[in-house]
């Protein structure tokens, strides 16, 4: 059987930049073809995804995750080259190393463990990887789900990796995710000389009054699972960038993460009734990134929650917080979905890395995961 740290560092010496794999996937489904797992490649335009199953029979338990990472920024900064592994003092350093190929890897070690010990486990195990998570998500996750929908192959639990923890491993748990729905505001007005402002029309004097009270408007309070929804202005951009010039047009792009207690539909309602009421001429493009999602008591956050505690000793915070990850796509099946993996303290920065013992025990939790359910 595989070591953890070892793959994990195979993983981690591809460079694999979104959307390539670099080899990523058939080396998991090496791994896995041994076990008897049967395995899919589905390639959608510059997109590797794998799909990867052992068994025939529900119930199907899927561990999902992506072995594409973000760029490294500036390479000087690093400690080590971040396509080179490297351990120091019990930390493995790399690109990718907490998000998400160490999960892989503990995912990968977790199931050999578990078929040597349980080959004729109920239900089938499965793994939905793709190359695609930290690009623009569009021939990744969505694309694979899309073609199992369509031969009513159905995920009952799904596991994604993405680095939930927040201070040691396994502290917090995702047990679902905020809807994302972004906003490209465009607002005309009419270019001129600034010293002759009557004959021009400033679009930004005419938002502003807009957008501060969209950033100060209450949407909701939330509920139990879900902190009130957000409004964040991500980018503005107006000008020719001479200072004599009044703007033709303000080009603003806002953001929203909601909770189960307000609808996309919704949002979109009461934005649009407060730009009308503001008098302004305006386009607007809207951009869905997902849905809300909650996995509530059941069987997996169940599962997970003791396997946690048996592990570490410590009990686990289901928390909804966060960004978006590819459960978002998984969910909307009829799934039920959980995150669960390493501290998240470094990802996406410079000399990212994980802890060699978290992934130890990692690959533990997942084991006892798979051992709760699908084990009689």
């Amino acid at each position: 059987m595989s070591n953890v740290i070892d793959l994990a560092k195979d993983l981690i010496s591809r460079a694999s930049v979104t959307p390539l794999d670099e080899g990523c996937q058939p080396l998991m489904a090496d791994h896995l073809s041994k076990i008897g797992f049967n395995i899919e490649s589905m390639v959608f335009h510059d997109t590797t995804n794998l799909w990867a199953r052992r068994g025939t029979e529900a119930p199907v338990f899927c561990f999902a995750g992506h072995t594409d990472v973000v760029p490294t920024g500036d390479l000087s900064r690093w400690h080590t080259p971040p396509f080179d592994p490297t351990i120091i003092d019990g930390y493995l350093h790399g690109r990718g190393a907490a998000d998400m190929k160490g999960s892989l890897a503990a995912m990968i070690v977790a199931t050999e463990r578990f078929v040597a010990k349980h080959p004729n486990h109920k239900g089938s195990i499965a793994y939905l990887i793709t190359s695609d998570e930290e690009g623009p998500f569009i021939n990744g996750t969505p694309k694979v789900i899309e073609t199992l929908e369509a031969r009513n192959e159905k995920i009952t639990w799904a596991l994604v990796g993405e680095p939930s923890s927040t201070h040691k491993l396994g502290d917090v748990v995702k047990n679902g995710r905020r809807g994302s729905l972004t906003g490209n505001l465009t607002v005309k007005g009419i270019q001129g000389h600034v010293a002759y402002p009557h004959l021009a029309d400033n679009p930004i004097h005419k938002a502003s009054p807009a957008l501060a009270e969209l950033a100060q408007m209450h949407w909701d309070n939330g509920n139990e699972f879900f902190p009130p929804t957000s409004f964040q202005i991500a980018n503005i951009n107006g000008g020719t960038g001479a200072s004599n010039v009044i703007p033709g047009d303000l080009k603003v792009m806002f953001n929203f993460r909601y909770s189960t207690e307000v609808t996309a539909e919704e949002l979109i309602q009461r934005v649009l009734s407060l730009l009308d009421a503001h008098g302004l001429d305006y386009d607007i493009d809207w951009v869905f990134n997902g849905l809300p999602f909650l996995t509530g008591d059941g069987p997996l956050l169940e599962a997970t929650k003791q396997s946690i505690r048996e592990v570490t000793g410590y009990d686990t915070d289901p928390q909804t917080s966060g960004g978006t990850s590819d459960g978002r796509f998984i969910a909307p099946t009829g799934a039920q979905v959980i995150e669960l993996g390493p501290v998240n303290a470094t990802i996406h920065k410079i000399n990212e890395c994980v802890s060699t013992a978290d992934l130890e025990l990692l690959t533990l939790c997942y084991e006892r995961i798979l051992e709760k359910l699908l084990c009689d």
